[in-house]
């Protein structure tokens, strides 16, 4: 009798045990979006979600035998407001991953609960270099703006722009820019008058005025990605346009989702950056037109950086067979596929993207603005991090 009970009691142990396994296997794998889909960084919000919703409908929605759900949360640019979200989506709605975070603030907010859970943070916009110093946890699928606005400078030293003054947003990506632009350049035996913006609601008048007191060969400027349109009308409006000064930038400043808004006023202006919705490629041009279909408006960089992310997860999640913390970082570490921007990869030193940076001017293509590419600088890693480790 004590066998036969023993046998029913280990029996039932089991069957306890398969159900418990069944159900964690039909338990959803959970994506916590956190982006700003209201207040002014929204046009990055829309084209995240965008590209996340496209990317899943082309993959499917079921990884490693399991569905993963994408639960999107508008934090409204507010940092206090994406910490919150970051620990209910964790605590409550038990995330095996984090992702979006479509500014610096926002994404280092998050850092310490990423690190705290084991929870990783795939940042598909913030641009700061120091930003996946902030956790082990933090896999980057956008880009820096150093990455960026180092080949700017080299392209203006080649080019002959000697006296430069640069016009950024005064925060983590505008003072890294500014600071790779005036770095690379004075190696160049450029010189430099460097200008700074408040971030939010800022009025770029003044700051214009000075720069055209100042009677530079160009004005480099940045500003976060949306926020392009408002600088260009200002520069038309002092006459910077017609003043000779040429207008060189990093990618945000001329927007794809905002670039046909701006008139004749953008044509010509050169700029650098690591995806362009005109980029020669039968994957971009693929990506293009399935996101103008599923969205209704043209792709941005922000939508790549979306996009890509979804594609480190879902392969990460491939090779762990579903498993999250430390393992699903360790896999994403190792990625490296062709993207509509180009071959990229996952520095598994850094967990920063390594890509093509191209250069490009804006030109009238088929009746709508473009930043058509013209010189490519090829496998780019973040220069801060390149720099501490030489």
């Amino acid at each position: 009798m004590t066998n036969r009970r023993k046998l029913l009691a280990g029996a039932a142990m089991l069957s306890a045990a398969l159900a418990s396994g069944n159900a964690w296997a039909q338990e959803p794998i959970r994506i916590g979006l956190i982006l700003p889909m209201s207040g002014p960084f929204a046009s990055t919000g829309r084209q995240v979600e965008a590209a996340v919703k496209l990317y899943q409908q082309q993959h499917g929605d079921t990884v490693a035998g399991r569905k993963v759900q994408v639960i999107v949360k508008d934090d409204t640019g507010t940092a206090d407001v994406t910490k919150r979200l970051a620990q209910e989506l964790i605590v409550n709605d038990k995330v095996s991953v984090l992702a979006g975070f479509g500014l610096t603030p926002l994404a280092l907010a998050a850092a310490p609960l990423a690190t705290q859970a084991k929870v990783p943070a795939v940042v598909m916009c913030a641009a700061t270099s120091t930003i996946t110093e902030a956790s082990p946890f933090i896999v980057r699928s956008g880009f820096t703006l150093a990455q960026v606005a180092t080949p700017m400078a080299e392209w203006a030293s080649k080019n002959g722009l000697r006296k430069v003054v640069t016009l950024v947003s005064d925060y983590g990506p505008g003072i890294d820019a500014e600071k790779a632009f005036s770095e690379t350049l004075a190696k160049g035996s450029g010189t430099v008058e460097n200008l700074r913006v408040p971030l939010r609601n800022p009025d770029f008048s003044p700051f214009l005025q000075r720069a055209a007191d100042a009677k530079p060969d160009a004005l480099f400027t940045f500003v976060p990605s949306g926020v392009g349109a408002q600088l260009m009308k200002q520069f038309a409006e002092r006459g910077l346009d017609k003043s000779g000064i040429r207008l060189i930038s990093t990618g945000d400043v001329v927007d794809d989702d905002i670039l046909n808004d701006m008139g004749e006023v953008a044509l010509g202006v050169v700029s650098s950056h690591h995806y362009s919705a005109a980029h020669d490629s039968p994957e971009n041009k693929t990506f293009v037109a399935e996101f103008r279909k599923a969205a209704n408006m043209r792709p941005n960089f922000m939508a790549v950086g979306g996009y890509d992310g979804m594609h480190v997860i879902y392969e990460g999640l491939k090779k762990t067979n579903g498993q999250g913390g430390q393992a699903l970082v360790d896999a994403m570490k190792s990625l490296s596929w062709l993207s509509p921007r180009g071959p990229v990869s996952i520095d598994p030193k850094t967990r920063d993207i390594v890509q093509n940076v191209y250069v490009r001017k804006v030109e009238r293509v088929g009746g709508e603005l473009y930043n058509v590419e013209f010189e490519t600088i090829a496998d780019v890693k973040d220069p801060v991090k390149a720099a501490k480790s030489n």
